[in-house]
């Protein structure tokens, strides 16, 4: 730890203030609910493209990547090359349904589909899941800012939250889409001077650091066994456009945000560019991961600091020979996450780093104010106007909307807080993302592909899949004496299996109802000889 240059500082307060007139500046245009939600369908659709770039690029990205590679190798970019699928049917489908639906909610056809059960419970779905990706970007965030100001994680997620929750509150959806825009360029700027930085520093450049990747078998994209109890290949694959299908879909952050463009054809525009966009900067975040990887074997003296410091997280208050037999059984994947603010802390120049910190603080801001935005609608729309009043004035759903954005921040920055001490903010990211998002895309495929399939064979469907999906999260719980009732799959299959088993379940159940059980009597009818 170190205090930062006061050229830092100024160079971060100069972001803040940025973003917080951004905010106030927006806020004069904020006169009601759609303007909030929506900006009034008016952003064009290359800014769009931009902010759900952003989205997807959060502190999750900027800081769990890099630490994956270091710690593993390039496995998990095979969700980034699932994304073309994923967008392809979006653009195909998606974009045209939720256009003509004309409902800002994503949720709202499901009971017009199955009943008001469908909706809730994909509401709840979403909102879960938003509170577990605001969670680890929180979590992600302050373990860089640990780094850099040596103030307790809890203390940095406070103040960070309450600015994104004061920018957000104040500017609305078309706050949220502009800043976005500048946090993307940011964001990119930031991860280009970090692997400059790691590769000038590399003896041999490189080319060394290609030859220490081939040796550790840093740059696999996982086996290509057709083996679903690991992180292979193909369950990265199958859970990446999964998930992404999902994000397109079913996302509120990223249907909302359809609406928000002039056409239909906008909206599909910027799918795509988020695409062209996305996969090669994740790509470089990997790169930046396994660079990092040589750069501290060839540095052993930092490389035996960052083991120490994660130790000491680990264990605090324990002694230096308590610590150093600690970090002498780490592995790179048990303190991967700390090797990024570690360099920055140790080797980025004074004012680059207020730059790179306004970078990873701009990617957790866009995807925490994003998703606060987005819960507040749901909320809005789903929960208050569908069960408590739905004739609100102007200035009682824009006090709504204020209010709930704010709840759900605090709500974020509260889950960001009870994940300190998990070893990997990428895991327990993707972990929680496939346990909530699982039934909601399941039940979403059911109504739109299965045009036959009702509220009953819905709702059995849905609940046989929440079954599995139980089972699948807690199986490892089993006692040992009853280990055959484990699930043999790897955790990013509770995605796959419970969004196929809703989906299949039903479309079955809707065969088993057309068909009857015992074939009909022929009829007898009387002849005369």
């Amino acid at each position: 730890m170190k205090t930062l240059p006061v050229l830092d500082l100024l160079v971060i307060l100069a972001y803040l203030v940025g973003i917080v007139a951004v905010g106030i500046y927006f806020s004069r245009k904020n006169q009601d609910a759609d303007q909030f939600t929506t900006a009034s369908g008016k952003i064009p659709g290359w800014a769009i493209g931009l902010s759900i770039y952003a989205t997807f690029l959060s502190s999750n990205t900027f800081l769990g990547v890099p630490g994956k590679a270091f710690g593993s190798n390039w496995n998990s970019f095979v969700f980034s090359l699932s994304m073309p699928l994923a967008a392809w049917v979006a653009s195909r489908f998606f974009v045209p349904f939720y256009r003509s639906t004309g409902e800002v909610s994503a949720y709202t056809h499901l009971e017009h589909r199955f009943g008001a059960w469908a909706r809730t419970y994909a509401v709840v779905c979403f909102l879960l899941t938003q509170l577990a990706r605001m969670g680890s970007i929180f979590f992600g965030i302050a373990l860089s800012l640990q780094a850099l100001t040596g103030y307790p994680m809890a203390t940095i997620m406070i103040v960070v939250g309450l600015c994104i929750i004061f920018y957000t509150v104040l500017g609305g959806m078309e706050a949220v889409i502009w800043t976005e825009v500048v946090q993307g360029v940011i964001k990119t700027a930031g991860a280009l001077i970090i692997l400059y930085l790691v590769i000038a520093g590399m003896p041999g450049g490189v080319d060394r650091v290609v030859e220490i990747g081939k040796s550790a078998d840093k740059f696999s994209l996982g086996s290509f066994r057709p083996d679903f109890t690991q992180s292979t290949f193909w369950v990265v694959l199958l859970y990446g456009f999964f998930m992404n299908l999902n994000n397109f879909g079913m996302d509120q952050n990223y249907v909302q945000r359809y609406h928000t463009t002039t056409s239909a054809r906008e909206a599909t525009r910027s799918i795509w560019l988020c695409v062209y966009l996305y996969v090669p900067v994740s790509l470089m975040f990997f790169v930046i991961g396994s660079s990092l990887y040589a750069y501290y074997l060839a540095h052993p003296n930092l490389l035996e600091a960052v083991r120490m410091q994660a130790a000491a997280d680990r264990l605090p208050g324990g002694s230096p020979e308590e610590l150093r037999r600690l970090a002498a059984t780490l592995s790179p994947a048990d303190f991967g996450d700390k090797v990024m603010p570690h360099f920055m802390v140790n080797k980025v120049p004074a004012g680059l780093v207020g730059l790179i910190v306004a970078a990873i603080l701009s990617a957790a801001m866009s995807t925490i104010s994003s998703g606060m935005n987005a819960s507040a609608t749901v909320f809005s729309v789903d929960i208050y106007r569908r069960y408590f009043k739905s004739d609100l004035t102007d200035r009682q759903a824009m006090r709504l909307l204020y209010i709930a954005t704010t709840v759900f921040g605090l709500l974020g920055m509260t889950t960001g807080i009870a994940m300190i001490g998990v070893k990997s903010v990428l895991d327990i990211w993707w972990m929680l993302s496939g346990i909530f998002a699982g039934g909601m895309l399941g039940l979403f495929l059911l109504g739109m592909i299965s045009r036959q399939t009702r509220n009953a064979e819905a709702l059995t469907a849905t609940l046989i899949g929440i079954l599995v999906i139980v089972w699948m999260t807690f199986s490892s719980r089993i006692p040992d004496e009853y280990a055959a009732l484990r699930s043999p799959f790897h955790q990013n299959m509770i995605m796959v299996i419970g969004t196929l088993t809703i989906f299949l379940a039903g479309t079955l159940l809707t065969r088993l109802k057309r068909k009857p059980v015992f074939p009909a009597e022929p009829s007898v009818k009387n002849v005369t000889p």
